[in-house]
């Protein structure tokens, strides 16, 4: 049996590293000869954001990597559908396994689907129902063409089922499967290690003495009107808390393009960090303000109570538990959420699942390709 696992960005590295995880264990534990193929697209591709990852997290080695970055997005996409539609027919897997929703994953699917290929998304049926986002046409659809849905919470699960599905579609009907959050396996594995080799002394930081803080996304780096609102209200919070920013490469080159690097004066800047880096930060902090997806789960995952720089979010779960405030790019909203951050008493739920779910979905992936 022969998976070909897709990869591209930073939070996809950190969930196949689980599932490769779970497929070798497969592999030694049953009579069966079990493969997996991985192909890196290039979409992260500098040091930082991808090579330290692979080697923290054991993640194998590709076999591939296209090298296909900093274009548009249809560019993009359409060079890394012709390039993995080449590598499909040469390697002829037995399922394609993609992860959460980017151009890489979108290409990836649509190579798939037009070679007859079964395909396993990985963080199925999440939806933001905003259409400006990028990574909500990739989910949706993939989400339309995937054989396997792998959703990561009831509520993603409810989407799909909302949507009309399962679809009957090529090859075999599609399935719904809600087996939790693969990055919540991560975490679980790799939170102890992440504070023994990453104390945040060396950042000369103190626990609960500080706000880790993200920007990344388009929406908000790409307008000097947002970017403006979000860092002047950052420097009003950092004058009560020390506040942190791992700088992606992306927001420092527009930063400097609309001169605004001065604005960064009162934060403590860093490099991009590794995983377990980031992951000691985070359990160390006071709050978290991001306009990541990901970071909102794992803010949320280590009690830490989160402001999001966007107006919607496909983790609603974090929202209505009261561990989560949308603000959007509005500088009085953020200032007035930080002014009435919530700590939560009230025990969190399980939303996304025990922290086995790459095994779960590997098991039912071997069981599927066995009866067939």
């Amino acid at each position: 049996m022969k998976f070909l696992t897709i990869l591209g960005a930073r939070p996809q590295f950190i969930k196949a590293s689980v599932v490769s995880d779970a497929i070798r264990d497969f592999s030694k534990k049953l009579d069966i000869e079990l493969e997996e193929i991985i192909l890196h697209t290039g979409q992260h591709f500098d040091v930082d954001m991808s090579e330290n990852f692979f080697r923290d997290l054991k993640i194998p080695t590709p076999k591939y990597n296209l090298g296909i970055s900093s274009l548009s997005h249809g560019a993009m996409t359409g060079k890394m559908i012709e390039a993995i539609e080449k590598i499909l027919l040469r390697e002829s897997p037995d399922c394609l396994i993609v992860f959460g929703d980017t151009n890489s994953t979108l290409a990836a699917a649509l190579s798939a689907c037009k070679l007859h290929i079964p395909i396993a998304h990985v963080e199925a049926g999440l939806r933001s129902n905003n259409l400006l986002m990028p990574e909500e046409i990739n989910r949706i659809l993939t989400d339309r063409i995937s054989t396997f849905l792998f959703c990561p919470s009831k509520t993603a699960e409810a989407n799909l089922l909302n949507e009309g599905y399962p679809l009957p579609i090529y090859l075999r009907d599609q399935s719904i499967h809600n087996f939790g959050d693969v990055m919540f396996d991560v975490l679980r594995k790799y939170k102890v290690e992440a504070q023994e080799k990453n104390p945040i002394s060396q950042w000369g930081l103190k626990e609960d003495g500080y706000i880790l803080a993200t920007i990344h996304r388009p929406h908000l780096t790409d307008s000097l009107q947002n970017l403006t609102n979000v860092l002047s209200a950052l420097t009003k919070i950092s004058k009560e808390k020390k506040l942190v920013i791992p700088l992606h490469p992306r927001t420092k080159k527009k930063l400097e393009d609309f001169n605004l690097m001065n604005l960064l004066d009162d934060f403590l800047i860093l490099e991009p960090l590794t995983y377990l880096e980031m992951q000691s930060l985070l359990s160390k902090c006071n709050a978290v303000i991001t306009d990541s997806g990901g970071l909102q789960k794992e803010a949320f995952w280590h009690r830490k109570p989160c402001i999001t720089l966007r107006e919607d979010t496909e983790w609603l779960e974090t929202v209505q538990s009261g561990w989560n405030t949308l603000a959007g790019c509005s500088e009085d909203l953020i200032t007035k959420s930080w002014k009435h951050l919530l700590f939560p008493t009230v025990e969190q739920e399980s939303f996304y699942g025990r922290g086995d779910a790459a095994h779960l979905i590997v098991s039912k992936l071997i069981e599927t390709f066995k009866e067939n």
